[in-house]
């Protein structure tokens, strides 16, 4: 940004003290700007001062690993290596060792042990997520860990035997192959009258090419509440009827069905599509089973009454599932016959753990809106002792700035209690009652109302939970919170703050209750993960609070606590690999030791939070195209990268190739660099010989078990030569378990 800023004429150099009028960039994330008066200070976004095109460069979308980020890891957390098991995070120590300075992971162990873990070893590393009754420091040197591990090893082989039968029946039956895009489907697309983000674009291209392809489609649409699923399932459905196939659109309550139908209803206006609904509340509910028998509907959308028997297609070609867990096991089986033959498309804001670990394992492909619309704002939630002035405040604010409110409670029955006490506690507020045992006309009338803003305040259930969406609905207040799980009291948050306006959570418990350690845990999540792009993680908290057992039954989810969430995907993926015949590519790293100071200053970047999260992306730059971007990310956020940074990426790409060339360490000694391989690589005698034939007097094979190369550096120290070098190895070996 300085740099932009300088080409613009301002000079504004990074994290510079002002002592008179002036500029200055903070490496600091900023939604939108502030003024201090008394003070003369201004404080302006990256998105203030270059605009909205800005942000969207910016914003630009990437497949995500669905895991759990380092950068969220505090001291205090327990984590999980792979080698030494589970431990303590304490923080980051700069260290001197050999005469050279470097930064450390320093995690506590059983009887209170430390290991100094370099951050050049992040990658093995996680954060632990499980069970917290599972959160027993591991003995550093004892059987236990491998013993845990070896247990889950086995079990595992077992589910992954399972999960690869799903994948092979769906590999060998052939879905219906979608033409190419019509004229219709882009002037469908050119009639959104939003931007789409670049999450929603990248989404919509993998559904096609998934739907053009041969194979049945299973792909899980992960996308925080309000980052426009909806939009991408639409042009999924409108593909399909091009086709002549039909579409059915199942959701999980009456009240999302009819919000559905009235999007579809706009969205496909102008054109020949028949589109209808099956819920409770459908008055000829037969009659709209014989128009999908004969053809006539090309779009149905309803809740699970179309699971029913009774409910057959002409040419069903689409399934767009919305929040599939919250479904019931007969539904959910229902479901799973339904997948076999057609494609599906699964929307979800917090997807349970399992249908993550399918996502990620390959089983299922996976798609991620991981932008927000421009205009948003992140809610502001609060977790509050219940008190009716809170409430009575909370309802003027949102009303005096012309906005309206939910009041959400749990059971129907104490629903007139609260009416009553509201309209005594807020009279100036014009109430109205939501639940889902109201018949149809009852319902339709009041939401109708509410939305038309003939009422200010919503007493409801959780009818609203899913997919409403009321842009000038900015205050929510939820009674009793802490008896909801974690994924619902995330969805309530997002049903707010859907316009340019800041939402307001409000999640109470009674006061005087003791609160239950999960329901603790629960409301500390909520009003911890606020910022946009929160589900994934919530999905991972979730996990931590409940354990799996669930989710994956008693056996797997004891051996998940045991090792963690992450290294037991990793281990799933592994398996499941194998027992396809396509096993997970070797990776083994390579230690790199260069005699160089490597690591990031304090002076450079002070936060801890940060400093991990850059760590982490160093640690995947392992070939020079990324370490350029990871340089250059470093400059546009902190600034002139110091030397200490510019060693620590130029170890990242040797570490790489290293890697790559089977190698397990790379050590430099004065001029020499010994690359010492890994005790499984077998080196191809004729292809070396002719390798070092071609740099003659620089490198030499030295025949240890297991060999060596020391290769001396020309005069200057450059390592370009010597990444061709290591480059070249890779030609010359193989490993053990290839043969």
């Amino acid at each position: 940004m300085s740099d932009a800023l300088f080409e613009r004429d301002v000079v504004a150099p990074v994290g510079a003290e002002l002592s008179g009028p002036g500029a200055a960039v903070l490496p600091l994330y900023l939604e939108e700007g502030f003024e201090l008066s008394e003070e003369k200070i201004l404080f302006l976004s990256e998105k203030d001062i270059f605009g909205v095109a800005a942000a969207r460069r910016r914003g630009k979308s990437r497949n995500r690993k669905p895991v759990v980020l380092l950068a969220d890891l505090r001291a205090g957390d327990m984590v999980v290596h792979e080698i030494h098991g589970k431990g303590r995070y304490l923080g980051l120590k700069t260290m001197e060792v050999g005469g050279v300075s470097s930064e450390y992971m320093e995690i506590e162990y059983k009887d209170n042990d430390r290991l100094f873990i370099p951050t050049t070893q992040i990658a093995r590393l996680d954060k632990y997520v499980g069970p917290e009754e599972e959160q027993k420091l591991s003995k550093l040197g004892g059987r236990e860990w491998e013993n845990a591990k070896t247990r889950a090893r086995a079990s595992v082989k077992k589910l992954a035997e399972n999960l690869a039968e799903i994948y092979r029946e769906r590999s060998v039956r052939t879905g219906y192959q979608f033409a190419q895009d019509t004229v219709w489907q882009r002037q469908f697309e050119d009639n959104f009258e939003y931007e789409e983000t670049p999450g929603q674009q990248e989404s919509i291209e993998q559904i096609k090419k998934d739907m053009e392809s041969a194979k049945i489609m299973d792909r899980l649409l992960l996308g925080d509440v309000g980052y426009g699923k909806t939009e991408v399932a639409l042009r999924a459905a409108f593909k399909a009827v091009m086709d002549s196939k039909q579409v059915a659109v199942l959701v999980p309550t009456t009240l999302l069905a009819r919000q559905h139908f009235n999007t579809f209803l706009d969205r496909f206006s102008g054109f020949p599509v028949r589109i209808e609904q099956l819920s409770r509340y459908t008055k000829r509910p037969q009659t709209v089973m014989e128009n999908l028998r004969s053809g006539k509907t090309d779009i149905v959308i309803g809740t699970h009454k179309l699971l029913n028997k009774g409910v057959r297609y002409k040419d069903l070609g689409l399934l767009v599932i919305d929040e599939e867990h919250r479904f019931g096991v007969s539904h959910k089986e229902r479901i799973k016959d339904m997948k076999r033959t057609v494609d599906v498309l699964t929307l979800t804001a917090t997807p349970i753990p399992r249908t993550l670990e399918m996502a990620m394992t390959g089983i299922r492909d996976i798609s991620t809106i991981d932008t927000p619309p421009d205009i948003r704002k992140e809610v502001q939630a609060f977790v509050v002792p219940f008190d009716w002035g809170t409430v009575r405040d909370a309802v003027l604010k949102e009303m005096n700035r012309g906005g309206q409110v939910y009041f959400v409670c749990r059971r129907i029955s104490e629903m007139d209690y609260l009416a009553d006490r509201l309209h005594k506690q807020v009279p100036e507020a014009r109430l109205a009652m939501a639940h889902g045992r109201m018949n149809e006309q009852e319902s339709e009338s009041v939401m109708e109302a509410f939305i038309q803003k003939q009422y200010d305040l919503l007493l409801c259930t959780t009818i609203i939970e899913s997919g409403i969406d009321i842009p000038s609905v900015n205050t929510i207040i939820v009674y009793e919170a802490d008896k909801f799980g974690l994924a619902q009291l995330y969805q309530l948050k997002g049903r707010i703050g859907r316009s340019n306006l800041r939402g307001y959570a409000y999640f109470t418990h009674l006061a005087g209750e003791n609160l239950g350690e999960g329901a603790q845990k629960r409301l500390d999540a909520i009003r911890e993960f606020t910022q946009f792009g929160s589900g994934m993680k919530i999905a991972m908290r979730d996990l931590e609070i409940r354990g799996a057992g669930n989710i994956l039954g008693p056996e797997q989810s004891g051996h998940m606590a045991d090792i963690g969430y992450n290294l037991y995907l990793r281990m799933v993926q592994e398996e499941v690999g194998k027992t396809m015949g396509t096993p997970v590519p070797r990776k083994e790293e390579a230690s790199v030791e260069l005699a160089e100071n490597a690591y990031i200053p304090e002076s450079y970047i002070s936060d801890e939070s940060l400093k991990l999260d850059m760590y982490k992306k160093v640690a995947e730059a392992d070939t020079v195209k990324k370490a350029k971007e990871v340089r250059a990310e470093f400059l546009d956020r902190f600034g002139e990268p110091p030397r200490e940074v510019e060693n620590l990426l130029g170890a990242a790409v040797i570490k790489g190739y290293a890697s790559r060339a089977g190698l397990l360490s790379v050590v430099r000694i004065k001029h020499t660099v010994n690359l010492k391989f890994a005790e499984d690589v077998i080196v191809n005698p004729e292809a070396m010989i002719r390798l070092l034939s071609s740099v003659k007097n620089t490198a030499v094979l030295r025949h240890t078990t297991p060999p060596y190369i020391a290769y001396r550096l020309k005069s200057g120290g450059s390592y370009t030569e010597m990444l061709q070098f290591m480059d070249k190895i890779r030609h010359c070996i193989s490993f053990a378990d290839q043969v």
